[in-house]
């Protein structure tokens, strides 16, 4: 029964990725990732499922025990009277208290920053994917980039040989 449930929750449109932040995982190392709901107008909601999103300098912060999205671009709603809402307005982020507090610490601990991963829909609501990560150096961005062309090399000469063409 539940996997009919599933399959037919992957089929709707309404788990749909909306943005992601290509950059991120290129100028951080990822630490640990956690998902949250965000705090949303109407409009933001009709203009997400339309796509119209940038995650490009949005970040996270953590100000009197909140979490708080910053930066992200929501574009208007083009149908959207006066009520619609400011591209770039600060946005409440929804977790749980313990997890507040855990970020809370590891953020006055070491030199981290909460960074959003991807936005998207999960059942019907809008969800980011919040990663704690430390930036890269870049001699690390180097080495990743010599290691992701070595890797490429790799499945590029082992399909050759299968196909026999070595």
């Amino acid at each position: 029964m539940t996997k009919k449930k599933d399959a037919d929750k992957d089929k709707s449109g309404n788990n749909a990725v909306v943005a992601t932040n290509r950059k991120a995982r290129h100028n951080y190392s990822i630490i640990d990732t956690y998902e949250a709901g965000i705090a949303l107008v109407g409009t933001e909601v009709k203009s997400l499922r339309e796509g119209l999103a940038s995650l490009a300098d949005a970040f996270a912060t953590v100000d009197d025990g909140e979490v708080w999205l910053r930066n992200l671009h929501i574009a208007e709603y083009h149908h959207g009277t006066w009520t619609n809402h400011a591209p770039r307005r600060n946005r409440k982020l929804l977790l749980h208290r313990r997890q507040i507090d855990m970020l809370v610490g590891k953020l006055r601990d070491g030199n981290f920053t909460l960074v959003p991963l991807k936005l998207y829909f999960s059942d019907g609501r809008v969800k980011v994917e919040l990663a704690l990560a430390r930036g890269k150096e870049a001699h690390d961005k180097r080495q990743d980039i010599a290691k992701r062309d070595a890797q490429r090399e790799i499945t590029r000469e082992t399909g050759r040989r299968l196909k026999g063409r070595s």
